[in-house]
Formats: C-alpha cells, structure tokens, sequence
C-alpha cells in the first residue's frame, strides 16, 4: 500500500466540494479493507488473483469514467495537471517516460495527430 501522504487527495487537486479530512479517512480505511483482503489470501493465488482483477477493473471504471470526465479541457489546465502527475509518480500504468513525453509534445505545441500515436 502506498502511504496517503505522497498521494493527491481532491483538495490537492483543488476541488473543494470533498472535505479533504474525511475523503482521506474513508480512502484509507477501504484501501486498509483491501489490503487486509489480501492479507487474509495470502499463499492463496487463486484469491489474490480474484482481488487483483477485481482492482483491475475498478482502475478502469475510474480512469474511463469519473476520471476522463473530470479532465480539464484547457490546454495550459491540462498541461499543469499532468506537470502535476510526472513530479507525483505519474499516472498508474503509464510509465514516467511515457507522460514526460506526452508533456513534452503538450508544450511544443505539436499536431493532434502526433498526440493520438
């Protein structure tokens, strides 16, 4: 588990209609829920291959849902929250390379079509 301290919460990313306080506590009493899941299966890969999946899917409900959603759709917004992200440790599964350069081609002002490849 990673510690809540180096992660965002909604008032590091400036939305002030979650109280931060108690956004932080329920997050991380259902990711000490999770992990004492995985803790209950361990030695047992069948489970924690279940939870796994399971974590898989719930990352890609957020990501393609709420999260896309709630992008900025200005181009400088957009840029500060990825600057934002690359410092953080980057985007789940999209290595730091990968963002900086995405960054890179944000900021130099290149074709959409080169920002689709």
């Amino acid at each position: 588990m990673t510690d809540s301290s180096t992660s965002a919460s909604p008032a590091d990313s400036g939305s002030s209609s979650l109280g931060s306080e108690s956004w932080d506590e329920r997050l991380n009493a259902a990711l000490a829920a999770l992990q004492g899941l995985a803790d209950e299966a361990d030695g047992q890969p069948d489970a924690l291959l279940v939870l796994l999946r399971r974590l898989e899917d719930l990352h890609r409900t957020i990501q393609d849902g709420p999260f896309r959603s709630s992008l900025p759709a200005d181009r400088g917004e957009l840029f500060d929250l990825l600057q934002s992200m690359e410092k953080s440790g980057g985007w789940p599964y999209i290595p730091r390379l990968q963002l900086r350069t995405f960054m890179d081609l944000l900021q130099s002002g290149e074709s959409g079509a080169a920002l689709a490849a």
